[in-house]
């Protein structure tokens, strides 16, 4: 565990400042619309109020972002607490480090069977989901670790 707490701190250290890198640029753009709509020309109020919105985008990506992922960090420590975490480290690489492909369609063939027992189970979605990953199907992972996620947040918080 103490290893994988020290291999996480560049990434933290990164994400860390690439949040502050983005603050300053989102002040700054903020800084530059409020300008523009000072000048009082209608061009430069609709300039003005198309670059403010843009900070306020940006940190609802930043924010939306940040949360998501937390989330499937939790997710993905409470599955391995139960011991249902979807184990690869087994399954054959290619060079550039992806699993196999026929690894990967038979591990989804796997965990599909076990979804269709409980589809309710959030375990089996995240587990699925991960196994769509693998497989290759980004949209699908996409939609099932979103359905993961309210099924989590339905058994730790409740209805």
């Amino acid at each position: 565990m103490a290893d994988r707490q020290r291999s996480s701190g560049p990434v933290l250290g990164l994400i860390a400042f690439l949040i502050v890198a983005l603050c300053v640029y989102f002040f700054l753009l903020g800084r530059t619309g409020v300008e523009l709509m000072t000048q009082g020309t209608a061009v430069s109020i609709g300039l003005g109020i198309g670059v403010f919105v843009l900070p306020l985008l940006g940190v609802w990506m930043v924010v939306a972002t940040l949360r998501s992922g937390l989330e499937h960090q939790r997710m993905a420590a409470a599955a391995r607490d139960a011991g249902r975490d979807l184990d690869v480290a087994d399954l054959p690489r290619r060079p550039s480090g992806r699993i196999e492909h026929d690894a990967a369609q038979a591990l989804f063939a796997e965990v599909k069977v076990e979804w269709e027992k409980d589809p309710s189970d959030w375990i089996s979605t995240y587990r699925i989901a991960r196994a769509y990953d693998y497989a290759g199907d980004r949209t699908r992972a996409r939609e099932m670790m979103k359905r993961a996620a309210e099924q989590y947040r339905v058994a730790v918080c409740g209805p």
